[in-house]
């Protein structure tokens, strides 16, 4: 059976943007070094409402973000300097090491208009060493993500290392995190050599053991099982894991080993000392207030 079995609770991230959140949980705050993941979509909306979907710049430490596409395109600026439309299978990863901040705007209406927006987000705390490091951002593009297919299996690697196969992309610990579709009654099973991995069902459903999950539940595996997935239908799931390296403490949007550290963070945006996007510094989104100890909404 299964460690944990969770299932995505709504969050509302801006005035008309809001998303099924399914880490942190309070009884799973990661799964390797993954802390945060949120599925956005698919979105529509119409007219100019796209505009209040627009994320504001906002800071990040002690962290990776990752912005994976399945439709639509966000445009993504942030205080390298980068900026970047992601597009459909492409990864966006920010490794905001000792501060960054960064915005995501919605810039084009019709694709919201069509309800062609789905987008996941996770982040990946950073090993200690890392967590001060200078911060970066690094787009790829689908022809440098490998994909796999056999006969009903189709899978992308964007991150780390499974299967034989290893992707291009920059990471600071050992993990995998894996876009896979499945034809009806197809078969599929979990990389081995992690300590910890779990999958996420964007849609469709799947058969383990002789009992089902849906879309929008995310399924925690003990390190001793070796699991066979069996899709019931046309499903997507994201394959996830690693190793894990100690506990860490979540604020907003901030992550960190010390305690102190996130204080200091905090500091650091409301006296203005973490740079805005220089191709977004007309606004940005204030620190939230700290009510009776309870962490405020994350952004992403």
């Amino acid at each position: 059976m299964p460690e944990i079995v969770i299932d995505a609770r709504e969050a509302l991230i801006g005035p008309n943007m809001s998303v099924n959140r399914i880490l942190p949980f309070r009884n799973r705050r990661m799964v390797g070094p993954f802390i945060f993941m949120d599925h956005a979509g698919p979105v529509k909306l119409q007219g100019n409402a796209h505009h209040e979907m627009d994320v504001l710049p906002h800071p990040h430490i002690g962290l990776s973000t990752v912005s994976y596409l399945f439709n639509g395109e966000v445009t993504h600026r942030d205080s390298t300097g980068a900026e970047q439309i992601i597009k459909p299978g492409e990864v966006n990863w920010m490794t905001a090491g000792k501060g960054i901040s960064h915005s995501e705007r919605f810039e084009n209406p019709s694709i919201l208009a069509g309800g062609q927006l789905e987008m996941l987000q996770t982040w990946v705390a950073l090993p200690v060493k890392d967590e001060e490091s200078d911060p970066t951002f690094k787009n790829y593009t689908r022809e440098e993500l490998p994909a796999v297919s056999e006969e009903g299996l189709w899978m992308r690697l964007i991150a780390g290392e499974a299967f034989g196969v290893k992707s291009n992309v920059s990471t600071h610990s050992p993990l995998f995190y894996i876009h896979v579709t499945l034809k009806p009654f197809a078969k599929a099973t979990l990389p081995v050599n992690y300590s910890e991995r779990a999958i996420y069902i964007v849609k469709g459903s799947v058969d383990i053991d002789n009992v089902v999950y849906h879309s929008k539940q995310m399924v925690v595996f003990k390190s001793s099982e070796d699991p066979v997935i069996i899709s019931r239908e046309e499903t997507v799931l994201m394959m996830l894991g690693g190793e894990p390296f100690g506990e860490r403490h979540i604020w907003w949007n901030f992550v960190s080993s010390s305690k102190d550290r996130i204080e200091q963070a905090k500091s650091d945006w409301k006296q203005g000392k973490i740079n805005l996007p220089p191709l977004d510094d007309k606004e940005y989104i204030p620190l939230p207030e700290d009510k009776r100890g309870k962490p405020p909404e994350v952004l992403s």
